[in-house]
């Protein structure tokens, strides 16, 4: 998994959530979801706001430990640490995390895009996401989908609909869907290409997602006054 990992930018994880953990992170998740006055100003929607009907089609909520710090506290959050050091080296650490909800119903596509389109450059650019399935995750649902990364490139980005998720046009062939159990991970690099379709079921699509990079790196960033909770746009392409 190390190998693939490092060798196509992406990789997944079967059962990397304690069992006896998916009935505390699922109550955490909900009672952030359904608040939206402690959510304000880390809450959005990646999709762009229905002006219709003002309803979340994708719902993104970033840094939920500083909200529920019991998070950082989990046997959950420990393996993804030991694995973000084993996998990238011994001064990883978490950097932000972030929770995005695909309601029931919901068909709004995440759309095709590297992480790193969202980031200030960095002299180090080591750096994984660890995108855990809170609820079993499919195509019909969203799971993600990746492109075998070949360098460490970050493509022209857009964004199409203002305050909405960035997008860009890779090649469509040679992509992988990963469908996991509630409790599996994928893992992704920055300069990966990944995306993942609406929500077409009853149930709701819950992710969560650690992102770790260098302790070095996180201090400059902070250095530089970025947290990762200021608007969304294209930081490079």
């Amino acid at each position: 998994m190390k190998s693939d990992f490092l060798n196509r930018g992406f990789t997944a994880i079967e059962d990397f959530v304690p069992q006896q953990e998916m009935e505390l992170l699922h109550e955490i998740y909900n009672t952030l979801l359904e608040d939206t006055e402690r959510t304000k100003g880390l809450r959005s929607d990646l999709s762009g706001i229905n002006q219709e009907t003002k309803q979340e089609r994708i719902v993104q909520i970033m840094t939920p430990s500083r909200l529920m710090p019991e998070l950082r506290q989990t046997e959950t959050y420990a393996r993804a640490t030991a694995t973000a050091k084993a996998y990238l080296g011994p001064d990883m650490e978490l950097d932000f995390d972030m929770m995005i909800n695909k309601p029931a119903n919901s068909l709004a596509e995440t759309p095709w895009h590297q992480d790193a389109a969202y980031w200030i450059k960095m002299p180090d650019k080591r750096a994984v996401s660890i995108w855990i399935a809170l609820d079993t995750t499919s195509i019909e649902n969203g799971c993600m989908w990746f492109l075998p990364r070949n360098e460490e490139t970050v493509v022209p980005h857009r964004q199409p609909t203002p305050g909405a998720a960035l997008s860009c046009d890779p090649p469509k062939h040679g992509a992988v869907a990963i469908p996991l159990q509630a409790g599996g991970c994928t893992l992704h690099d920055g300069y990966t290409l990944h995306y993942s379709r609406g929500n077409s079921t009853n149930g709701p699509r819950r992710g969560l997602i650690l992102n770790f990079r260098p302790e070095a790196m996180i201090a400059l960033e902070r250095e530089l006054g970025y947290d990762h909770t200021g608007n969304r746009e294209v930081k490079q392409s």
